[in-house]
């Protein structure tokens, strides 16, 4: 399916707004513990995150989550369009020193509601072929897009 290129440009259930690649990398974490406060060692300490019972380090779910919906607020064109957004965690990002972990971020329409001027954009977000994100949906607002400030 070709992508659409915006949510004035819907054309039906089932296309697709795009597909991304996304690297999260220890440096990653390290600037969203800043941002966030989050500073739970499971984000950046190996140690810590065997001692918690983890493979390794991981993502903070946030950073999992902000990362699929940039894909979402690319194709609306404005954040303020994304009405609303969920997902669930299916499992940990593992996040490998020094390389990171791949994730693979797709998102197609599965609902549009004309009447209520909004369409649902469901994420598949998966990492080496595994689903890291369950039940990840934003509603979109339809049509002309707004601009903050004007």
């Amino acid at each position: 399916m070709t992508p659409s290129t915006g949510p004035g440009r819907v054309a039906a259930v089932g296309d697709v707004i795009g597909q991304r690649h996304v690297t999260l990398t220890r440096d990653t974490l390290v600037r969203y513990a800043g941002a966030s406060g989050d500073f739970n060692p499971i984000h950046y300490a190996d140690e810590a995150a065997r001692d918690a019972g983890l493979p390794g380090v991981i993502a903070h779910g946030m950073v999992t989550m902000g990362a699929a919906i940039d894909l979402v607020v690319d194709w609306a064109g404005d954040p303020g369009a994304v009405l609303t957004y969920e997902a669930r965690f299916a499992r940990p990002v593992v996040v490998p020193y020094p390389h990171g972990a791949r994730l693979t971020v797709t998102g197609t329409i599965t609902r549009i509601d004309r009447s209520a001027g909004t369409a649902e954009v469901t994420l598949a977000v998966t990492h080496e072929g595994t689903r890291m994100l369950a039940k990840s949906r934003a509603t979109v607002r339809l049509g002309r897009r707004t601009h903050a400030g004007c």
